[in-house]
């Protein structure tokens, strides 16, 4: 089987009203298209749903949270609108728990690459292990973190945001990422990263719902013309996917 076709995205729904939104892949929980676009749809699935109260985002156990793009298919992209729609999967995602009626959490209990770091930063509010380091790589391969950029640099600022972006291989430690705003809380191991979120779910749960979804639009403006903006981003990456630099770096990226 195609490694693209690989992994699943699902959503559990406890009986007190939080959608666990779980997505997995083999290959380090990275996320090729297919993935993408079913996060995205579960996000809106649970913004629509009556039931849910809250909502989790959280990854497979595995090491790593999530390793970010899939490689195998963004070594594949030979075309300026494949890589535009390769790109755009990310800004789908991000897009999608932005208008997010519900508060999403985010539980970041291992490695963040890419991708993954946008993810963390689309949430409303994030925990983590100390084990979710961090980095942006975009750089390493030709491109930069242009579709993930608006919401990183709203968590972290755009001094640390260029930190991050231009210097692809240095790995930032989660007290750096909780200093930072990136996470809200570190904890020493991943049970207590899990203890807090129940008690924290818990508690959210039992608050206005009304209140929360006008906290939740509170948190986001400001924010409305990203549909538009991270269409544009994609397009840059996409652009940029096709050069030589990029296609040589991906092709040595996976050589290992």
């Amino acid at each position: 089987m195609d490694i693209t076709q690989q992994g699943y995205v699902r959503t559990d729904v406890t009986t007190n009203g939080v959608a666990h939104i779980i997505f997995y892949h083999p290959n380090h929980n990275s996320l090729p298209s297919r993935l993408l676009t079913a996060l995205t749809e579960a996000f809106e699935t649970a913004g629509n749903n009556p039931e849910v109260k809250l909502v989790v985002l959280r990854s497979a156990e595995h090491n790593t949270f999530c390793a970010g793009a899939s490689f195998d298919e963004l070594a594949g992209i030979q075309d300026f609108d494949t890589g535009k729609t390769f790109f755009s999967g990310f800004g789908n995602v991000i897009n999608a728990m932005r208008k997010c009626s519900k508060i999403v959490v985010g539980r970041i209990h291992g490695k963040a690459v890419g991708g993954g770091v946008g993810l963390s930063a689309a949430t409303d509010i994030c925990f983590a292990s100390k084990w979710a380091s961090f980095r942006l790589s975009e750089l390493a391969v030709g491109f930069g973190p242009f579709v993930i950029g608006p919401a990183v640099e709203r968590k972290v600022g755009a001094g640390a945001f260029a930190q991050l972006s231009l210097t692809p291989a240095e790995w930032r430690t989660a007290d750096w990422g909780k200093e930072k705003g990136l996470y809200q809380e570190s904890f020493d191991t991943v049970e207590q990263l899990d203890a807090y979120l129940d008690h924290f779910c818990q508690t959210l749960c039992q608050y206005s719902p009304e209140a929360l979804a006008e906290l939740k639009r509170v948190f986001w403006q400001g924010t409305e013309h990203w549909d538009t903006l991270l269409s544009e981003r994609a397009a840059i990456s996409g652009r940029l996917s096709l050069s030589d630099f990029s296609k040589n770096a991906i092709a040595a990226f996976k050589k290992g």
